[in-house]
């Protein structure tokens, strides 16, 4: 399935959301939260660890493995690979970003996995490394027969836009989640910081939705390889 617009222009539309993205969730986390740090007596500091990685990683970087076979026009071996590279470093931070927040209400003594965020989160990291493990033997190494491979690419696509959704979802009601719970802590309700973190979760949402509609858009046909199965 493909959508009649090209993938090139919507691309552009991702890289752009995606720095927008980044720069608010680092003003947030860094001059409203008060910076990043893996160790201090300050433990929301080890908290803002999560929203960095976990938007940066999971959303971003791997929003952008997504794309890659539709907006960059190299030989399919390469961008097979910059798609399997790119998706690695996306599960690695999105690691370290749970571990963070493990981190920070372990060392706050806050109870871990009694939100749905949570629970949904750590179903997305498993998720997301089920599907790299499978694409990394079945489509790189050792490689499945050309039989799997045809018969697993729809499936692999259709599930890794399913996670990917999932995970898109999640970021947003982690946004709504902790602004929930600054403002029930004082914060103002229309300050500057609520409005930034809604807005950082609205840029969330229009990058999935970009990503997604690239995935699903036309490459130029002499690099359109995938996403063209389903």
């Amino acid at each position: 399935m493909a959508i009649g617009v090209k993938a090139l222009p919507l691309s552009f539309v991702v890289h752009v959301l995606g720095v927008a993205g980044l720069v608010m969730v680092l003003v947030w986390c860094i001059h409203f939260r008060g910076g990043l740090a893996w160790e201090s007596s300050d433990k929301s500091l080890i908290f803002n660890i999560h929203p960095v990685l976990i938007l940066l990683g999971l959303i971003i970087i791997g929003g952008e493995a997504i794309i890659s076979y539709k907006a960059l026009p190299l030989k399919k071996e390469v961008k097979k690979l910059i798609h399997l590279v790119l998706h690695a470093i996306a599960l690695i931070l999105g690691i370290v970003g749970i571990y963070a927040a493990f981190k920070y209400h372990n060392e706050s003594s806050i109870a871990n996995l009694y939100s749905l965020h949570s629970w949904i989160g750590i179903g997305v990291i498993v998720l997301y490394g089920i599907q790299w493990i499978y694409g990394f033997i079945v489509f790189f190494y050792p490689g499945g027969t050309d039989a799997i491979r045809r018969e697993s690419l729809p499936w692999h696509v259709l599930f890794g836009l399913f996670v990917y959704v999932l995970a898109v979802s999640n970021a947003t009601l982690g946004f709504l989640e902790k602004l929930t719970f600054l403002e029930n802590s004082g914060l103002a309700k229309y300050g500057s910081e609520a409005f930034l973190v809604n807005f950082t979760a609205i840029v969330t949402v229009l990058y999935g939705i970009f990503v997604i509609l690239t995935a699903l858009s036309q490459a130029p046909a002499e690099v359109d390889y995938s996403y063209t199965a389903i």
